[in-house]
């Protein structure tokens, strides 16, 4: 088999000289591996990171040459480098794998071993951490940490008993009618050492990425011994992480609210197999294999692989999706130290993703491998600080999707105490011009932009101007820019019902709305610039979703938080989402606290003086008469 080509990390990247390099077993694999790998790499070159990359081999063809996935020369440069990234590798059934081998291997007892079984148990990986990120608007942002080493996949499976194991299966009555000989076995091995350590990790891994919750995923009412042996050693071990609270829950009730309320979990914690099935589905929450990336971890090794297998039928094609191979090298850019090019990277295959004008076909798009590659290049900054396609002065950078409670906690305030909480950061985020049209809504929720643009032919077709609305997710706030016109409308009676039927938390028209005793009579809170009877299908088209649009002065990103009520609506940055709820917070207990002193009589300037109303958002902080 002819080695694959060592490539200088010179011919690849440009570090800088102060940063300390760090090294790279790079091994491409088989199938969709090696175009991924390529073609992410390509792209990483932008960053100039101080990486040292070393080629190396793995998979189908190494099996089939030489009877091994996982060859000596291998081994050996996984331990002369930092970490490992992995493209793809094919496994087989045994009896397939043995076909494939060439003549001479065949029947002398090779046995094929799954080559990341091998990594995982021989470098000690015993932590899969997989990402499930909603890229397209931010609604959720979690991680399943799945156990590596036992569980149901640690290697005791038998077929065929021996006289231990029939003694503890013997009185099943499927067993007694089937015997020893057609009887097979799985043991789910968990043992303290083993939950200890996941525990931890899980632990380290909440407090490091800001979660505050811990779920533990089992099954402990039907697994009851097993269960509660968890139960115990989490209980333990959580005394030592008073700032992360933790829940065990039923694996089968996890996979349901993983669907409908993935914005709920933080941490998501089990066993081999239940891990392995939650991380899958997962990815299908986050839009499919093709965006999941992960990480394998142990106490003095690693490597990162997508998810995505191998896909050999689809070798060669220039179709598979190289934003799950791009994430996980910013996941191995985190583990490395380099998180800052990590999110680099992880903001430019948002912005792709977002976009959706240069996607491959899981994603509904049509292009291919390095074209979707190429357009996450032109995202990324140089490594001089400048971005390929960001114009001068222009969109705020990426930032992480601002969780659900921190958009609950905005949606219970009064606009005026976040408008504050704003100006005491020295931000603008009045939407002017746009109004309550339904007295007594308030609500908030994650900007879902559109913008609007004139026809430029007088055909009257009709545009399906309003089509984008099956796509927005539930919990979001839907922003919509038609440059502030009144001569047409963009929403009326229809979309609200298609919108409350799908979770939308409210609306804000930059233009007109119609229909508005039908609106009022739902309670939907909407906002706008102004009503007219006129329709919007023959006069607009849409322009784009998922863009940033400015209002007056006020930009409004996809993921920032839209607040409002009767006092009209505010725009909440996404990276300030929870410090300004917080300094909202503060400003009505600081109000609060003023009122009630006056109900007991005192002065109102001297409530305010005692209870700090010039800034209010530092909190009800009493100050001595003396002060």
């Amino acid at each position: 088999m002819k080695p694959a080509p060592e490539q200088p990390a010179a011919d690849r990247q440009a570090p800088k000289a102060t940063e300390q390099r760090k090294s790279v077993a790079v091994l491409p694999g088989d199938g969709v591996g090696p175009e991924v790998v390529s073609a992410a790499l390509d792209t990483v070159d932008r960053l100039g990171l101080p990486l040292d990359l070393r080629f190396g081999e793995i998979g189908w063809e190494c099996w089939r040459q030489e009877g091994d996935p996982v060859p000596e020369r291998t081994w050996k440069l996984l331990e002369e480098t930092d970490t490992c990234l992995l493209g793809a590798i094919t496994s087989k059934p045994l009896r397939e794998a043995e076909a494939e081998l060439s003549p001479e291997l065949r029947g002398i007892g090779r046995t094929f071993v799954s080559p990341v079984i091998q990594l995982r148990q021989r470098l000690g990986l015993y932590a899969n951490i997989r990402p499930v990120t909603d890229l397209d608007h931010g609604r959720f942002d979690f991680t399943v940490i799945r156990e590596n080493t036992e569980g149901l996949y640690a290697g005791y499976d038998v077929h065929g008993l021996d006289e231990a194991l029939w003694n503890t299966v013997r009185d099943h009555p499927n067993a007694e009618a089937s015997g020893p000989e057609g009887t097979s076995v799985t043991l789910r091995l968990q043992t303290r050492f083993g939950i200890d350590r996941l525990l931890r990790f899980g632990f380290a891994y909440a407090e490091a990425n800001g979660h505050r919750r811990l779920t533990v995923v089992d099954k402990p009412n039907v697994l009851r011994h097993s269960g509660h042996h968890l139960r115990e050693r989490l209980e333990s071990i959580s005394r030592e992480y008073p700032g992360v609270e933790t829940e065990i829950l039923n694996v089968d009730a996890v996979a349901l609210w993983m669907v409908r309320r993935p914005e709920r979990f933080g941490v998501v914690v089990a066993e081999n197999m239940f891990g392995d099935i939650l991380s899958d589905l997962g990815a299908g929450v986050m839009g499919g294999l093709g965006l999941a990336p992960s990480g394998n971890i142990g106490d003095h090794g690693s490597y990162f692989e997508p998810v995505h297998g191998s896909a050999p039928g689809m070798a060669g094609q220039d179709r598979a999706n190289p934003m799950a191979m791009l994430l996980t090298v910013a996941q191995m850019l985190d583990h490395l130290g380099l998180a800052v090019p990590g999110e680099d990277l992880r903001a430019a295959v948002r912005a792709v993703a977002r976009a959706r004008t240069t996607v491959t076909y899981d994603l509904g798009g049509s292009a291919g491998t390095r074209r979707v590659a190429e357009a996450v290049a032109r995202e990324l900054p140089d490594p001089r600080g400048e971005s390929a396609t960001r114009p001068a002065g222009g969109e705020r950078a990426a930032t992480a999707p601002v969780p659900m409670e921190v958009v609950d906690r905005l949606a219970v305030l009064d606009t005026a105490s976040v408008s504050d909480a704003l100006d005491s950061l020295g931000i603008t985020g009045v939407l002017p011009g746009i109004t309550a049209r339904v007295p007594g809504a308030r609500t908030a929720g994650l900007a879902y932009t559109v913008a609007y643009r004139p026809l430029d032919t007088a055909d009257g077709r009709f545009r399906n101007a309003a089509n984008y609305l099956d796509e927005v997710p539930a919990g979001s706030f839907v922003v919509v820019d038609n440059g502030g016109s009144t001569s047409c409308t963009n929403w009326g009676s229809l979309l609200t019902s298609v919108a409350r039927s799908r979770g939308v938390r409210g609306t804000a028209l930059h233009g007109s709305a119609r229909d508005i005793a039908e609106i009022r009579t739902a309670g939907y809170p909407l906002f706008s610039t102004g009503a007219t009877m006129v329709s919007g299908k023959n006069r607009v088209e849409l322009a784009a979703t998922g863009g940033e649009i400015t209002v007056g002065d006020v930009t409004v990103r996809p993921g920032d938080v839209v607040v409002a009520d009767d006092n009209g609506v505010l725009v909440v940055p996404a990276e300030r989402a929870a410090e300004v709820a917080e300094r909202a917070e503060r400003v009505e207990r600081t109000e609060s606290a003023i009122a009630d002193a006056v109900g007991t009589g005192l002065r109102l300037d001297e409530a305010r003086r005692r209870f700090g109303y010039a800034k209010p958002w530092e909190g009800p902080r009493e100050r001595s008469a003396d002060a």
